[in-house]
């Protein structure tokens, strides 16, 4: 049984909650396990859409990395095989969108979860802030890479060297947030786009988030790279869902998406 994570499913729709507001939600080993078990989980089943947040109510969506489990100088932090690091990979391996639906502010390694998801919603009270520099602790070049995947240059390194948090008004400026919304319909808001998405073929979301992932992160892109997208394009137009979409676009009517 989790102690830290809770998995709520609801339809085609899952929430992964962070629930240790006692330590500020902080990333500990035990945290980190579970959530990458809850993937593991959520995926095993047939849902379309995964919404990852906080407690409601909550003011620290993660404090980031447990501070308590750093190990001594001279050892890396955050090495290739630390829980975190095989977090990011395994949401970052994940096929169908992530939602993270963001109440509170964001810290550290937490901003690493967040903005490995899909499409990040936030309320006025949001927040992002990446500490490292306040506590002298090195980042890792596959973060800091998967940063610069999501903001300039110039950007990443005024919240690297001032360790302070920008606004939700900033973050939403900067493309970070897709959307500020107020706390009250910040649930209902997420749910109707999840339940947009949700009525979409599957298959083709899945070959798209994929395709969008590896061409934003190719820097050269490869022959090889292109080679799999244009695989995984013949996916999704010799798919069923794929003659589906176009029957009941001409039919006048909602199509009925199966995944195949």
């Amino acid at each position: 049984m989790m102690q830290l994570i809770q998995i709520n499913n609801l339809g085609n729709i899952s929430e992964i909650i962070i629930s240790n507001e006692e330590k500020r939600n902080s990333l500990s080993t035990l945290l980190l396990n579970e959530f990458i078990d809850a993937l593991d989980q959520v995926e095993s089943t047939p849902i379309r859409v995964l919404i990852i947040r906080a407690a409601k109510g909550c003011k620290v969506w993660s404090s980031g990395f447990n501070i308590k489990e750093l190990p001594m100088p001279g050892i890396d932090p955050v090495p290739y095989n630390h829980p975190l690091e095989q977090l990011i990979r395994r949401l970052q391996e994940v096929k169908i969108p992530l939602i993270a639906m963001i109440e509170g502010s964001v810290w550290g390694g937490a901003c690493d979860i967040a903005l490995s998801c899909d499409i990040l919603i936030g309320t006025s009270k949001s927040s992002f802030a990446i500490t490292p520099a306040k506590i002298g602790v090195p980042y890792n070049s596959l973060g800091i890479q998967r940063i610069l995947n999501r903001m300039q240059p110039n950007i990443a390194k005024e919240l690297f060297f001032t360790a302070q948090p920008i606004s939700a008004d900033r973050a939403h400026q900067l493309g970070i947030l897709n959307h500020i919304v107020s706390s009250e319909s910040l649930e209902s808001f997420t749910y109707e786009m999840a339940n947009t998405i949700a009525a979409n073929s599957p298959l083709s979301i899945s070959v798209i988030k994929k395709q969008i992932d590896m061409l934003s992160r190719s820097k050269p892109i490869a022959v090889e790279t292109l080679s799999i997208i244009d695989e995984l394009r013949q996916i999704a137009y010799n798919s069923e869902d794929y003659k589906e979409g176009k029957l009941a676009f001409d039919e006048k009517r909602t199509a009925k998406f199966i995944g195949k």
